[in-house]
């Protein structure tokens, strides 16, 4: 039996059917369907992942992202804590991580008033190459952010890859929190990208600290949050609050 639209009841023969990003569940046909469906969908779609953040006792730890990588790694923001985030993964992983943490980076910047680059996407660029160089470089002045494998020639691999139209994770095109939802099957990783950006540039977006909120998803990976115990955060993007 094909997979129907949630909403407009198209089959994956008529549509692109994706399934939700959050609890990987439910089909849509379009952003337009799902976000008509959220209402309704958001008193489910919570009961379905509200376990998944610290895992139960006796479960595997989990891995981030669950798909759009080569491979995901356990305990993120502990690793987001120690600077060692985009140590030990394959590097055409780091490439598109760090690609995305600076599109994400551009959007958060744009979208709370910070302005555009000339040379951004943003400010008329056909590609956002000047600035993700920019980007590049104070990363490389981070000590201990990049792999010990990081070379000249590996910064120019990685721009490769970044003006690769081919590529999900290209400097061609913008990218929204949404997107990235969709495309790495993880409702955290947004706040991953924006945590690695902000230890790269010293500030959040808006001049935000994500270190309090970096300290509480650490815990909750740890299993060192009180039972019961709740927390809740804004997304500075949006303002939406959400509560884990």
């Amino acid at each position: 039996m094909s997979l129907a639209c949630n909403v407009c009841k198209k089959t994956s023969a008529e549509a692109s059917i994706k399934r939700c990003a959050k609890c990987s569940d439910t089909p849509y046909c379009s952003r337009e369907c799902q976000k008509a469906d959220w209402k309704v969908h958001k008193k489910i779609c919570g009961k379905t992942t509200s376990s998944q953040p610290g895992g139960s006792s006796g479960s595997k730890p989990a891995f981030s992202p669950p798909k759009g990588l080569q491979q995901g790694i356990s305990c993120p923001f502990t690793r987001l804590d120690k600077n060692t985030w985009l140590h030990n993964r394959p590097e055409t992983d780091v490439y598109a991580l760090l690609i995305d943490s600076y599109r994400l980076r551009v959007e958060d910047d744009c979208a709370m008033g910070g302005g555009a680059d000339p040379d951004s996407i943003y400010g008329g660029a056909p590609d956002g190459l000047g600035g993700f160089k920019r980007y590049l470089k104070t990363v490389e002045s981070r000590r201990g952010l990049l792999p010990a494998w990081w070379s000249p020639e590996k910064a120019q691999a990685c721009q490769d890859l970044g003006m690769d139209k081919s590529q999900w994770c290209n400097l061609s095109s913008t990218v929204e929190k949404s997107d990235i939802i969709e495309q790495y099957g993880d409702a955290q990783f947004p706040m991953q990208l924006r945590m690695f950006a902000e230890a790269a540039l010293g500030r959040g977006p808006g001049g935000s600290n994500g270190a309090p909120m970096r300290g509480m998803m650490m815990a909750m990976e740890q299993g060192n949050l009180p039972d019961g115990y709740a927390t809740a955060h804004m997304d500075l993007a949006t303002g939406n609050v959400m509560h884990h």
